[in-house]
């Protein structure tokens, strides 16, 4: 018995190894995708907190020197007060009132000089015993503001400092106090109310949002509103019982921030969390007061910009890839194309006797295609001749049958208008053959002014036998009489002939007969409607209304191709012929035509 020979391990299909080298393709791209879009973000991401560190060290210096400035400036007060007679006097005598008034006044005159919002002085009791705001509503003459801090700490230091809600004015302001020590006998304070809103409202034309915190870590001022009187951590109990003591910030809740500290980005710069949104936080320390200023700048727009130039760095690796790609596929295409070049040109000398044989049957086709095309068109318009005919000879019958009648009666001037509107016709039928002459070269008829009462007229007396016959009222509105249009009169009136010849047929079996012809003036157009009191028009008709041989009428009765004429003839004088159902009952057809101006001369078909 022969040993069993080892099974050979099958190769993988080629196929298999084509999608694995595929997929593999697209895993690299991608991370190149993916690389390109961190680099780039991380560069965008480190390249705008640079600059936005820089800008907002560029605002602390800006407004920690300004409030700096603003809160020395008034550092000369004391010594002002001090050497001025009446102020150490009225300290000796607090009870002198005309001493009071006097420094009252004296207060007032150099508050209004050194721009404060308040300036009073105090005995070492800490009543207030005169003040620049002695004469407005809620002074703080007579008050006693010894437990203010600011006055504690002028008594015992020497000068004090302090931010908070006024006691009377409920408002909140910044307050510098300094001892008045020159004579024992003359103890007191000199305190200052400096109001920062206007430095306030200075930061909101920044951009970003500004925020002062004291030295318990309260915002004291700040561009938003919510911030204010906001601790960044709850206070213990010993700033608690200060505050209880002191009042700084008058009723406020304290309610603390919702702040967290995400990152410190260098000693002065942090990434924080403030409400739920992401700031760069940069503060500067005051060197006047005990405070720290703080800028916020919202990370959102920085975030945007970085997002926005990884997309831009993966977009422009992915159309470095595909121009790689491109490449590649066109010098894979020319290598296929030189070798399809060789079957393709078999092919075309296969095709080319194919061609050659095809081209030979179409021609033949095309041929009998055109002689029945011309034997329809032929057919079209010698039917269009008789119908354009049919209507005047039918009209011209009845007017000489008329006239031999009115002539047995001796109605010689009915006879004679009878003659004339024959001549009329006939140079009506004269005009439709030099038209029928001329419509194979030119679309368009020659257009002159024209009455519309006048050719209503016309076309009204060549209907009026089958008008009585039929039992039908006649209703003409032209406003204003005068009303003329641009058109061809014969064309036009058997246009008019036509559309009311269709109405007479349409109300034959309908209980009210009455005919509607009314022309207004639109503007430049003029809109001339022919209307019913018929069934209407069936839906199915009403779409295909003006395409040949298309009628409502029984066999032998028409041939559709009134209308196709009519529309046609109103194209060729620069109009539109439409048809609708009306509401009630019967149809209208609408002319639309140009109106003719008022110094046109009018064309009149019966002038010699």
């Amino acid at each position: 018995m022969k040993p069993r020979e080892p099974v050979r391990p099958l190769d993988p299909p080629r196929s298999n190894r084509r999608l694995w080298l595929g997929l593999t393709r697209w895993c690299a791209a991608l991370a190149l995708v993916a690389l390109a879009a961190f680099a780039g973000h991380q560069l965008a991401m480190q390249a705008g907190l640079a600059r936005v560190r820089e800008a907002s060290a560029h605002r602390l210096d800006m407004l920690a020197t300004g409030l700096d400035a603003e809160l020395a400036r008034f550092d000369y007060l004391p010594a002002l007060l001090e050497m001025t007679p009446i102020v150490p006097a009225l300290l000796g005598a607090p009870s002198d009132a005309g001493l009071r008034d006097s420094v009252n006044h004296y207060l007032d005159g150099v508050n209004a000089a050194a721009g404060a919002e308040m300036l009073y002085v105090l005995d070492s009791t800490g009543t207030s015993l005169a003040a620049s705001d002695w004469d407005k509503p809620g002074t703080t003459v007579g008050q006693d503001f010894s437990f203010r801090p600011y006055v504690i700490d002028a008594m015992s230091q020497g000068r004090g400092r302090f931010y908070g809600v006024g006691i009377t004015s409920k408002r909140p302001g910044y307050y510098l106090s300094f001892a008045l020590r020159r004579e024992p006998s003359s103890r007191g304070v000199v305190a200052v109310k400096v109001n920062l809103e206007e430095a306030e409202r200075a930061w909101r034309k920044l951009p970003g949002d500004v925020a002062l915190f004291d030295e318990r870590g309260v915002v004291i001022l700040s561009t938003r509103e919510d911030l204010k009187f906001r601790p960044l951590r709850p206070l213990d109990d010993q700033q608690r019982a200060d505050v209880q003591r002191s009042r700084p910030y008058g009723e406020a809740s304290l309610l603390p921030l919702q702040w967290t500290q995400k990152e410190a980005l260098a000693p002065e710069v942090q990434l924080i969390s403030l409400d739920g949104r992401d700031q760069l936080l940069s503060e500067r320390a005051l060197r006047g007061a005990p405070w720290r200023l703080v800028v916020f700048d919202d990370m959102a727009p920085l975030r945007l910009a970085a997002r926005n130039a990884a997309i831009t760095a993966s977009l422009a690796m992915a159309v470095l890839l595909l121009v790689g790609v491109a490449l590649w596929q066109r010098r894979r295409a020319v290598r296929h194309k030189l070798a399809n070049q060789a079957a393709l040109q078999a092919a075309h000398d296969s095709l080319e006797t194919t061609v050659v044989a095809r081209t030979a049957q179409l021609r033949a086709a095309q041929d009998e295609l055109v002689h029945t095309g011309k034997m329809a068109a032929l057919g079209q318009m010698s039917a269009g001749l008789a119908h354009e005919l049919n209507q005047p000879l039918t009209a011209m019958r009845a007017l000489s049958e008329s006239a031999a009648i009115l002539l047995d009666k001796n109605s010689y001037d009915d006879v004679r208008g009878n003659l004339k509107r024959i001549r009329s016709m006939v140079d009506r039928l004269a005009r439709l053959t030099s038209q029928l002459k001329t419509f194979a070269h030119k679309s368009e008829l020659p257009v002159v002014p024209v009455v519309l009462a006048h050719t209503i007229d016309e076309a009204q007396g060549m209907l009026a036998d089958a008008l009585m016959d039929q039992g039908i009222a006649v209703e003409v509105e032209v406003q204003p009489g005068t009303l003329g249009v641009m058109a061809d009169e014969a064309a036009l009136g058997s246009v008019l002939v036509n559309l009311m010849r269709n109405a007479i047929d349409a109300m034959h079996k309908a209980p009210r007969r009455t005919l509607h012809l009314r022309a207004r003036q639109q503007g430049e157009r003029v809109l001339l409607e022919v209307s019913d009191t018929g069934p209407g028009i069936r839906p199915d008709i009403l779409s295909q209304l003006f395409e040949p041989f298309v009628t409502s009428k029984p066999a032998g009765a028409g041939l559709g191709l009134g209308l196709v004429i009519s529309a046609q003839l109103v194209r060729a004088m620069g109009g539109t012929l439409r048809a609708a159902n009306l509401e009630a009952s019967g149809a209208c057809f609408a002319i639309d035509l140009p109106a003719s101006k008022p110094d046109d001369p009018i064309h009149r078909s019966d002038e010699q």
